[in-house]
């Protein structure tokens, strides 16, 4: 089940849509889920596509940078930067809430498709 922000959340808790990298502070609302946040806006632009090619089959895409210039890019990568950093810290959360519970970095590390020392290197905060 997701949370959103509630209104006594302080308005500088910085939560950022993983979809459009958007803060909390620019959007109305903001879902938050296991690892991912998406805002009030980017669910009604994912209602639009769904209502639109409902009765379509589903095919691929080509890459959203194809229609975007080399501004447009430049200046979206900044926010695409700020999602992987909130879904690392994230998965940290995550991985430092199953060492509590007394899970074994073996069993992390397969989850993750890592090896055992690979999981301790990247979350043990050991060096």
């Amino acid at each position: 089940m997701g949370m959103t922000m509630s209104p006594q959340t302080p308005a500088t808790a910085q939560i950022w849509c993983s979809f459009c990298g958007k803060s909390n502070t620019e959007v109305g609302k903001l879902v938050a889920g296991p690892g991912v946040q998406i805002c009030d806006e980017c669910v009604g632009v994912a209602e639009a596509i769904m209502a639109k090619y409902r009765d379509q089959p589903a095919e691929l895409r080509l890459p959203v940078w194809e229609s975007m210039s080399d501004k447009q890019m430049l200046a979206h990568i900044p926010r695409m930067a700020v999602v992987a950093r909130q879904v690392e810290t994230d998965l940290r959360f995550w991985v430092a809430e199953l060492r509590r519970r007394g899970v074994t970095w073996s069993r992390i590390g397969a989850a993750l498709g890592i090896t055992r020392q690979s999981a301790w290197e990247r979350f043990s905060g050991e060096q």
